[in-house]
């Protein structure tokens, strides 16, 4: 490890003095040894975390080639610098007959990465990280390579980091952010929406990431981009990137991820295995919650919505969702085991519950006294899947431990348990939306779309109902993206309009009122604006006056259910009700002056002198 310490300094000395055969020369030789240390470990989770002790000769390495515009090369090093513990335990589980998972011959040369593209008929961008750079290379259908370059010096001299500035696009959407110390990231007031629609920092992450490839990608929107992100970049709904004219990267283009292109070249080949092995379909539906997961610091709750939202996909599908206390874990992993299409309605959380150092699990039914009913992420890696698609529609599935590696969570699992695609939640999702979203995706599937085509439609159609990102773009699609024939029935999706929750609570009615104000579309924030509320109103007549308001705009009302569902996925602490009311007084008189509407006669609350309040 000192050695190869050494020569990657030694290489770096040389890449700042502009001797960049000599640098090359170093840095090649760190990463070979940094190759063997890794071949000896045994542990695959060990193989991952001294990767991060070794990116750096491999960005290095890039920043030499690029300088010599060997443009090529360096991408040849950027994907040999991810996903390198992933792709040997891919290639360990699902491809029995494969050559040994340290041979040369595994490495992804550029003609196979040409051909990757060439069988999928997709345009791959793949992103590399390379302070003060995000280097892109763009690989067309037809094999074309080129290189590109997006610069992050600008962010770096406003001090913010690209991660910062990718959560607050997150916040200023409506999800709930955290910084690496746990603290709620706060969004200043300049990244808020604007009257016109736009919202600031999803254009800057458009700038960054899209602006400088623009003319590389298709222009015919069912010709699909397969993402590849890097590090921080998983965090980025692209589908929610606005360019300059408002427009969202989804409207114009059918996305999807990878977390490498050799990751593609390996769900591809099990992909073909697995084809048509199996028929049935698994739904499972808000599963009863276990007593411990009601309890702080998970404050989960039932939510009959999700229950909804399953038995809709499962008539869809001609079958019957499974829920309540039928959704044990037992019951789910039996089933599991025999099916073709695993769709989860259910509540997901990002811990690490056995010190796996796999963070992620999902919450079903207990079926005893010492059974929770979490699933966690460490019992899916354990699971032998033919299944072709899973869907998590729960909480923030795709998250999880951000490293070169991937993102080790969820969804690696599933697709290191044999599934070749994978469907996952960037954040909380409203129950109501997805609803919508996931019904129309499995009936877009029975038309014979393929898979990203299918979401891509039902983003769509979910935000013509649902204006704001924070209510159709949290889904992703990783790995194939092939047609998967369906007989399906056509549902009545008039059944999706519904009355506010009887459980809300009145702080949740104003705070998801309150957020609708901040994110929705310019015309629909008009629409909310016309509400008056009295002078000496208190949160509980607030609550009521928009609750009486509602019923007669349907779409509103149902925004506004979808959004208190998002609120309530759980895991987050609620403001005060004093606090709740001034935002939200505060949030409607700004957009009443703004919009020259009428004012309402309440004023803000008085501040609290009393520190338990959070400000």
């Amino acid at each position: 490890m000192g050695e190869s310490s050494s020569l990657n300094n030694l290489g770096n000395t040389f890449l700042k003095t502009h001797q960049l055969a000599e640098a090359e020369t170093e840095l090649r030789a760190s990463i070979a040894i940094h190759e063997t240390l890794r071949s000896e470990l045994v542990n695959n989770e060990h193989k991952a975390s001294i990767f991060e002790t070794q990116i750096y000769a491999y960005r290095l390495l890039q920043k030499v080639l690029v300088a010599q515009t060997r443009f090529d090369e360096a991408l040849e090093i950027s994907e040999k610098s991810r996903t390198r513990a992933f792709v040997e335990l891919l290639r360990q589980t699902l491809l029995t007959n494969d050559v040994p998972a340290n041979d040369e011959t595994n490495q992804l040369s550029i003609p196979k990465i040409q051909q990757i593209a060439r069988d999928r008929n997709s345009t791959i961008v793949e992103y590399s990280i390379v302070n003060p750079k995000i280097y892109i290379w763009v690989i067309q259908p037809n094999g074309h390579i080129t290189h590109r370059a997006a610069n992050l010096e600008p962010l770096n001299q406003q001090n913010q980091t690209l991660k910062q500035i990718i959560l607050k696009a997150r916040v200023s959407i409506g999800t709930h952010e955290t910084d690496d110390e746990g603290n709620k990231i706060q969004l200043e007031s300049q990244y808020n929406r604007d009257e016109t629609g736009r919202f600031p920092l999803l254009e800057l992450l458009h700038q960054i990431l899209i602006e400088p490839i623009i003319d590389l990608l298709p222009t015919d929107a069912n010709s699909p981009i397969i993402f590849v992100p890097h590090y921080d970049l998983f965090l980025v709904p692209f589908a929610a990137l606005q360019d300059s004219h408002n427009r969202y990267l989804i409207e114009d283009h059918t996305i999807l991820t990878s977390p490498s292109i050799q990751v593609l070249e390996i769900t591809r080949q099990h992909q073909n295995r697995v084809r048509g092995l199996r028929q049935a379909a698994l739904i499972v539906g808000d599963p009863t919650i276990a007593p411990k997961f009601n309890e702080n610091p998970y404050k989960l709750r039932q939510i009959p919505r999700a229950k909804e939202a399953a038995e809709a996909i499962a008539a869809t599908l001609g079958t019957e969702a499974i829920s309540g206390e039928n959704a044990t874990k037992v019951a789910i992993l039996d089933t599991m085991l025999n099916t073709r299409i695993v769709h989860l309605s259910a509540h997901g959380l990002l811990d690490d519950f056995q010190g796996s150092g796999i963070p992620g699990a999902i919450i079903l039914a207990p079926s005893g006294d010492t059974d929770d009913g979490a699933l966690n992420a460490a019992e899916i890696l354990q699971l032998k899947l033919d299944s072709e698609l899973v869907v998590l529609s729960a909480c923030s599935t795709g998250g999880g431990k951000i490293t070169g590696d991937g993102v080790i969570g969820l969804s690696r699992c599933f697709i290191l348990a044999g599934v070749p695609s994978i469907i996952v939640s960037l954040w909380n999702m409203g129950a109501i939306s997805a609803k919508l979203l996931m019904t129309e995706f499995y009936q877009n599937l029975a038309l014979a779309e393929n898979r990203a085509a299918a979401l891509r439609c039902a983003m769509l159609t979910t935000k013509a109902r649902f204006p704001s990102p924070i209510a159709w773009a949290a889904f992703t699609l990783i790995g194939e993206t092939e047609t998967l024939p369906l007989s399906t029935e056509k549902s009545d999706l008039r059944r999706l309009v519904m009355s506010l929750p009887d459980e809300a609570t009145p702080e949740e009615i104003v705070a998801a009122f309150s957020k609708l104000l901040k994110i929705s579309e310019p015309q629909f924030v008009k629409q909310l604006s016309a509400i008056e509320v009295g002078s000496t109103d208190n949160i509980n007549i607030i609550a009521q006056t928009i609750k009486d308001w509602c019923e007669t705009r349907p779409q509103i009302e149902e925004n506004l259910e979808n959004e208190i569902y998002q609120m309530g996925a759980g895991g987050t602490d609620s403001d005060a009700p004093e606090e709740i009311r001034r935002e939200f007084c505060e949030t409607l008189k700004e957009n009443q002056i703004r919009l020259g509407l009428p004012l309402s006669s309440a004023p803000p609350a008085p501040p609290t002198n009393n520190p338990e309040t959070p400000s």
